[in-house]
């Protein structure tokens, strides 16, 4: 290490010590122990380009441990990412550009949220994956417009969470190779020496999963990382580089639970600064050949970028029709005509479980959506997922459009995040709806971070039968609909299932389609404005016949064409009916108050028929009106006979409804 490269690596230590002890809240010990290491991917390896942090074919770096972040915002302060001095000093503050964990679309150079640990290593594979994926997909010989490598930080904590297992075993599996992990391998955790629950040997483990696994003996040694790193360049398979460091490094508290997530208070900052050489005070201190330095890395990003957009120009002479759907991909904008393969679905064939109509679906757009990609966690044949005909990933080679992430719905989820923060494709993944409860941490950092990704998730409700309450959601649908930024959706139908994907397709933030195993009537467009409707999350399916409606019926999904079966006896008797699918509650809600009203009068009783948990339901009903729902797990039987028990037919939705008109 040369004197500059002590006086850089320093510069980095103590800007996120001073931030963690003016905020009097963070870690310093990650950042003192991990500083070189960091410092020596951002300056020897990492193509990036500070004047524009969205230049596609940059570097990916991830601090999956993001309760360091103070050691991140260091390095995007001096590197020029825009981040002025004044916000590392507000760290972790209100308002500020540098909270507590790094947060996506919030500070510049941030590529993914991360703080949940596992998070970020899972996200990571899912960036290799895109690049991977596009790279095979639009690079011609001589013109590798997609050709980068995606970096991350990780930790004991990381490597000990199940979801970075299931993350490692798919990279290994797919042979990620530009994918490379420096693990702070530091013996510390919370609670003490990681020798209290993790002795495993990590790198046998990762060579196990089809790794290079590689040891740094000395965290310092600038020199041994960067070969191990060059090494890792030069595998073909996914590179784990194992940095033996200190946390605290240089502090009173070295070698210390304690440093982890505690200040190190005046006196400790000043031992600490004192031990390594560096200036007591100012604080905040950024000496000038150190700036010099940084700001000469940033000139150098510029070069490479430019250099890069030659090379684009002349793939846009060779290739222009590439060029133009390489175009649309980066950009986000969406093919033209990408919907025009999407089915229509004719009543007159019969019911058709929404399922196999969005299973139909997917494959109409990936016809017009070449970046359209994703799978399932072993289950495509029963999510119907596959997009017929466009190849295994991994196993035909880069182009393939099916991912088989394998029974690992935790690492999909966080893959699928990763695959849209690094762009370029409109990822999916699919599992059993029960199911989402494996994945719930990924998807919500997908809300966090408003990030464009679709679940799709089959089998929703009782109606699944004889696998019983194990396999029968219950509660999930009102969990999702809790979550903010989680767009949920459950069609009736077919024909709601087609308008729903375009919704998903089209709209920006998480979408979750939740779908029937058992077949469903399919609604005639021509005589119900689904097309208006499920975009709008709520509309009217049947009006009252002959008057202002006595009763209002309010459903989603499968119970949509038990309120229409409903609705007839019921006028017969002569209460009349209006029945309303409301596919989304997150899109009726942001629809203006005159339309909702006009689909829900107030004043009128309504009747919500629901395969689920009651929760949230009230809001549609109010105090007066009821629920049938599902307040408890379900139970293993014909999927017909346990929808009876739980009195999801005609004869006990028409009777709750009469009680309802009659109360009123």
């Amino acid at each position: 290490m040369t004197d500059l490269d002590q006086i850089n690596v320093n510069t980095i230590r103590f800007l996120a010590v001073d931030a963690v002890q003016q905020a009097n809240s963070g870690h310093p010990g990650l950042p003192l122990g991990a500083a070189p290491m960091a410092y020596t991917v951002w300056d020897r390896f990492l193509r990036h380009d500070p004047t524009d942090p969205t230049w596609f074919d940059r570097d990916r770096f991830i601090l999956s441990p993001g309760h360091g972040s103070a050691m991140l915002y260091a390095l995007l302060h001096l590197y020029g990412y825009g981040l002025p001095m004044d916000e590392i000093r507000r760290f972790r503050q209100i308002g500020s550009l540098t909270p507590g964990h790094p947060e996506y679309g919030h500070t510049v150079g941030v590529e993914a949220t991360t703080g949940p640990l596992g998070q970020g290593f899972a996200m990571g594979v899912g960036m290799a994956i895109a690049e991977r994926f596009l790279a095979a997909h639009f690079n011609r010989p001589g013109l590798p417009i997609v050709d980068h490598t995606t970096y991350a930080i990780v930790s004991d904590g990381d490597l000990m969470e199940g979801v970075a297992s299931e993350a490692a075993s798919l990279a290994g599996t797919l042979g990620l190779g530009k994918l490379i992990y420096l693990y702070d391998d530091n013996h510390i955790s919370i609670e003490g020496g990681t020798d209290l629950a993790f002795r495993e040997d990590a790198q046998r483990r990762f060579e196990a999963y089809g790794w290079h696994a590689v040891r740094v003996a000395d965290g310092t040694d600038l020199d041994a990382i960067e070969d191990a790193i060059e090494s890792a360049r030069a595998d073909e398979r996914p590179s784990l580089i194992m940095v033996r460091n200190h946390i605290g490094f240089g502090s009173p508290g070295q070698d210390t639970a304690g440093v982890h997530g505690d200040p190190l208070g005046p006196d400790g900052v000043a031992s600490t600064k004192k031990t390594l050489g560096w200036p007591t005070e100012p604080a905040f201190f950024v000496p000038e050949e150190a700036a010099e330095h940084f700001a000469h890395s940033r000139d150098e990003g510029r070069q490479r970028h430019d250099a890069w957009i030659v090379l684009l120009e002349r793939y846009r002479t060779q290739h222009p029709e590439l060029a133009a759907q390489f175009d649309d991909a980066v950009s986000g904008r969406l093919p033209e005509g990408w919907d025009g393969q999407i089915p229509s679905f004719d009543p007159d064939r019969g019911p058709v479980s929404t399922r196999d109509a969005s299973g139909a679906v997917m494959n109409g757009i990936a016809h017009g959506y070449p970046t359209f990609i994703g799978g399932s966690a072993d289950l495509s044949p029963s999510t119907k997922t596959e997009l017929v005909g466009l190849g295994d990933f991994g196993i035909d080679g880069g182009t393939g459009r099916n991912i088989h992430f394998g029974i690992r719905e935790h690492a999909m989820g966080a893959a699928i995040n990763g695959m849209a923060l690094h762009g370029g494709v409109l990822p999916f993944g699919s599992t059993f709806f029960v199911f989402v409860d494996y994945l719930r941490p990924a998807l919500r950092l997908a809300a966090m971070m408003h990030i464009h990704a679709v679940y799709v998730f089959t089998h929703d409700s009782i109606a699944v039968g004889e696998d019983g309450p194990t396999h029968q959601p219950v509660e999930q649908l009102a969990s999702l609909r809790s979550m903010p930024g989680v767009t949920v959706l459950r069609p009736a139908d077919a024909t709601e299932t087609a308008a729903a994907w375009r919704v998903a397709v089209e709209r920006q933030g998480p979408t979750v389609l939740v779908l029937t195993r058992q077949k469903l009537p399919v609604l005639d467009p021509d005589r119900y404005p689904v097309d208006d409707g499920v975009p709008r999350g709520g509309y009217i399916i049947r009006e009252a016949h002959g008057g202002a409606p006595d009763v209002v019926l309010i459903a989603t999904g499968s119970e949509v064409s038990l309120a229409l079966d409903t609705a007839d006896p019921l006028e017969a008797d002569g209460i009349l009916t209006r029945v309303v699918s409301l596919p989304s509650w997150e899109l009726f809600a942001e629809q203006p108050s005159a339309y909702r009203e006009s689909v829900l009068p107030p004043g009128i009783p309504r009747l919500a028929i629901e395969a689920g948990h009651r929760m949230g339901w009230r809001e549609f009903v109010g105090d007066t009106g009821d629920i049938v729902s599902i307040d408890r797990f379900g139970a293993s039987g014909p999927g017909p006979e346990v929808y009876a028990e739980f009195g999801f037919t005609v004869e006990a939705v028409a009777d709750r409804a009469a009680a309802l008109v009659k109360k009123a």
